[in-house]
């Protein structure tokens, strides 16, 4: 999901205030600004793309600020906004932008579960819970993110997320709101998505999706995918890795543990997102906002191009896209017509 913090800096679009401040953030996580990717060039088929000003959504929401992160609860869509240190609630059912939690410099993704949003935080290098019926703050928990581009999950009664660069994902115990367990992984590993009783891990430095036994805190297996993986997303019987390297999509069974398909999606660069839901993969990356992926045939189905895009979610009936630099949330017809 998401344009990484350390690039941001490098995109002439972006304003110098919000330069000066993402600048910060990356100085307090060290993250990782040297690598360079070959620049996006979308799918080579041109009969499958399409402009983003041919959508039209059912909703566009003003958020304000650069909605970035976001999670879906029932009737709810959580977005994170780094610049104006806050998560905001929008009412799914209303289309209405609703109550609004300050947390400083939110990052690093959000998850849902044991009634509660879960935040990471890059100012206070920490997570944050956020209880979900009253939006407020009920705990801080010293397990910052290893970067400001990256993931957090739940599952297996504990939520995970990864705390250095150098290889740590931390298991904590949403009883305690307490680290229980630390497990090593392969170094620069960023992102997390749990499922099938596992959590599994991208190593961007790597080009590896590691595997975690939810039951017995063990690494298990590592699978080759797609260069510099960052960001993935579960669905359909496998992990889905958005490759930033090569703009591959990287499909893994989450039950062998083996790579089943590599999508040619035009998707390489820094940023960008994946999600499953409502029947498709979905994919997002400054400069081609959507591109669908149908599981049944591992085939980019459609491609927009154009402005918009940051993340992507799926379910409530919808696909949900925000536009960074714009501040708004778009609420789609999966159809997409």
């Amino acid at each position: 999901m998401n344009l990484a913090q350390a690039d941001r800096q490098l995109r002439p679009i972006a304003a110098a205030t919000l330069f000066l401040g993402l600048l910060a953030s990356i100085n307090t996580l060290g993250a990782q600004t040297t690598v360079q990717f070959p620049e996006a060039t979308g799918v080579s088929n041109p009969v499958i793309q399409r402009p983003m000003t041919g959508l039209h959504p059912l909703a566009t929401i003003q958020v304000g600020g650069h909605p970035d992160w976001m999670a879906l609860t029932a009737n709810s869509v959580w977005v994170t906004s780094s610049s104006t240190n806050s998560v905001i609630r929008l009412n799914a059912i209303t289309n209405k932008v609703g109550e609004s939690v300050t947390i400083p410099n939110p990052c690093s993704g959000l998850a849902v579960g044991f009634g509660s949003l879960w935040v990471p935080s890059c100012a206070d290098h920490n997570l944050v819970r956020v209880d979900l019926k009253t939006q407020k703050v009920v705990a801080r928990i010293p397990a910052g993110p290893a970067d400001s581009e990256g993931g957090i999950t739940t599952g297996a009664g504990s939520v995970w997320i990864v705390t250095s660069p150098k290889g740590v994902l931390a298991r904590i115990d949403p009883t305690t709101d307490s680290i229980v367990a630390r497990i090593r992984i392969p170094s620069n590993s960023y992102a997390a998505a749990f499922a099938d009783g596992s959590v599994w891990i991208t190593s961007t430095g790597k080009s590896l999706l590691s595997r975690v036994d939810g039951a017995t805190n063990k690494l298990v297996s590592t699978t080759r995918v797609g260069r510099a993986p960052r960001f993935l997303t579960t669905g359909a019987g496998s992990v889905w890795t958005l490759n930033q390297g090569d703009g591959t999509i990287s499909r893994v069974d989450t039950r062998s543990g083996k790579l089943l398909a590599t999508i040619e999606a035009g998707l390489s660069g820094h940023g960008g997102e994946i999600a499953y839901g409502e029947g498709s993969i979905w994919a997002t990356l400054f400069g081609f906002p959507i591109t669908r992926i149908d599981p049944a045939t591992n085939r980019v189905m459609q491609q927009w191009t154009g402005k918009g895009g940051d993340s992507i979610r799926a379910g409530l009936g919808s696909v949900w896209l925000t536009d960074l630099y714009a501040g708004v949330v778009w609420r789609l017809d999966p159809a997409l017509q």
